[in-house]
C-alpha cells in the first residue's frame, strides 16, 4: 500500500489510471511526489531529477490521464492534446516505456474494473516519418504526438498541418539541457511562441532533464516571456511563471588519494607497472565496479 501522501497524490488521477500505476510501480518517486501536485495545478513545471527515476512518466502519465478524462466527457474530441517534443530522433526505448506500456495496461486494468475507458491515439512525426504517416497524422490527428523541434517548426510551416496543434494543451520537452544556450534551443524557442498564437487557449510547459544547470536560467527558458502592465502601466515583457522541482539526488564521495609505491623518484626496476598492476587487481576482485585510467597510450594498453 502506497503511503498516505501518494494515495492522495493518486486520487487526482482517473482510477483505472491510478490503480495501474499502484501494480506497476507501487510507491511515487521523488520527481512524481514533488512534481505532480504542480502539474495537476496546470502550472508550467520544470523537473530535475537522475536518470530512471520516474521524471518522463511523471509528465506522461497526467497528460494520458488528462486526455482519457477529455474523451470521456467529450467523444468526438480531435486535435492534439499532448506534445512531446525530444531532441532525440531514436525515441523507440522511450516511447514504449513512457507512452505505450502505460496506455496498454491502463486499458487492461480499465477492462478488470468494468471501467469504460476510450482508445488515445497516439503518433510518432520525426524527419523518418514516411509520406503516408505523414498525411495519417493530418486526416486522423492523434490525441498525443510524439515529435522532435524541427519536426514540430515544419507541421506549425504547413497551413494543413498546423491546425491539427490548434488544440494542444500541454508541452513536455524532454532533455532540455541538450537545448539551452544553442541554436537549436533558440529555433525551439520560437516555434514554442508560434505555437503560443496559433492555440486556442494558453498550454501548459513542462521540462525535464538529469543534468540542467542553473535551473533559474532553464525554467526561464522553458516558459519565454510575455507582455505584462507595471505599475504604471506600461507594457514589459516578463518571464511566464514556472515552478522548478529540484528532485536532484547528491552521493556521498569517500575519496581517497594514495600511490603504490613510497617514492616515484626510486621505482623498482625503473617502472611503476610491476607495483601498479596487482594492486588495481586487487581493488577490481575487491569492489562491484572499478574505472581504470591511464595517462599514456602504451600505459592504457598494458592496463
Amino acid at each position: 500500500m502506497p503511503p498516505q501522501g501518494d494515495q492522495d497524490i493518486l486520487a487526482r488521477f482517473l482510477p483505472p489510471v491510478a490503480a495501474w500505476f499502484r501494480q506497476r510501480y507501487g510507491a511515487l518517486t521523488p520527481p512524481q511526489r514533488l512534481g505532480w501536485p504542480a502539474i495537476a495545478a496546470g502550472e508550467h513545471t520544470l523537473i530535475l531529477s537522475p536518470t530512471g527515476s520516474g521524471k518522463t512518466m511523471s509528465a506522461f502519465l497526467w497528460g494520458i490521464n488528462l486526455v482519457a478524462q477529455d474523451l470521456l466527457d467529450y467523444p468526438d474530441l480531435e486535435g492534439v492534446q499532448v506534445l512531446y517534443i525530444s531532441p532525440l530522433k531514436a525515441l523507440n526505448n522511450d516511447i514504449a516505456r513512457n507512452l505505450r506500456e502505460p496506455l496498454h495496461g491502463i486499458r487492461e486494468t480499465a477492462h478488470q474494473m468494468g471501467y469504460v475507458l476510450p482508445d488515445i491515439r497516439t503518433a510518432v512525426r520525426t524527419g523518418d516519418t514516411s509520406a503516408s504517416d505523414r498525411r495519417k497524422l493530418v486526416t486522423t490527428p492523434p490525441q498525443i504526438l510524439i515529435t522532435t523541434p524541427e519536426s514540430l517548426y515544419l507541421l506549425l510551416t504547413s497551413p494543413r498541418a498546423r491546425e491539427i496543434l490548434r488544440t494542444v494543451h500541454t508541452v513536455i520537452v524532454d532533455e532540455i539541457h541538450t537545448l539551452c544556450g544553442n541554436k537549436r534551443g533558440v529555433h525551439l524557442a520560437l516555434t514554442l511562441e508560434r505555437l503560443g498564437h496559433l492555440a486556442d487557449k494558453p498550454f501548459q510547459r513542462i521540462g525535464l532533464s538529469a543534468t540542467q544547470r542553473p535551473l533559474d536560467e532553464v525554467a526561464r527558458f522553458l516558459v519565454g516571456q510575455e507582455w505584462a502592465e507595471d505599475e504604471e502601466g506600461r507594457e514589459q515583457l516578463v518571464s511566464r511563471p514556472v515552478t522548478i522541482v529540484d528532485a536532484g539526488t547528491q552521493k556521498d564521495l569517500d575519496l581517497e588519494v594514495r600511490t603504490v609505491v613510497p617514492d616515484l623518484r626510486r621505482l623498482p626496476g625503473g617502472s611503476i607497472w610491476p607495483a601498479l598492476i596487482p594492486d588495481v587487481l586487487t581493488n577490481i576482485r575487491r569492489h562491484r565496479t572499478t574505472l581504470v585510467f591511464a595517462n599514456s597510450r602504451r600505459g592504457a594498453e598494458r592496463a
